[in-house]
């Protein structure tokens, strides 16, 4: 049996963490100024998170998941991981 080894920290993207990966926030996504402000918001308060203005769904910050060193690998619109296009499922 092999024994179960912690996931080995990752280098961040070479963007800032105020950045999205443009595929994972579009240039042209219509809530994209107020997506921007509810993150910065967010990041400014110390949050893990923030509810998206346009689904309320709850989306992790760019902080949050750098402070965790690991990319989980589902997606995250501010994934800090993320360089380069995107990978084709």
């Amino acid at each position: 049996m092999t024994p179960c080894h912690p996931p080995r920290r990752l280098a961040l993207a070479g963007r800032p963490l105020t950045e999205p990966h443009p595929a994972r926030l579009p240039l042209d996504h219509p809530d994209r100024e107020q997506v921007l402000a509810a993150h910065a918001a967010a990041i400014d308060a110390d949050q893990a998170g923030y509810l998206d203005p346009h689904t309320g769904l709850f989306v992790l910050t760019a902080r949050f998941l750098a402070d965790r060193g690991t990319c989980c690998g589902r997606g995250c619109r501010h994934c800090p991981y993320v360089e380069g296009p995107e990978p084709q499922p």
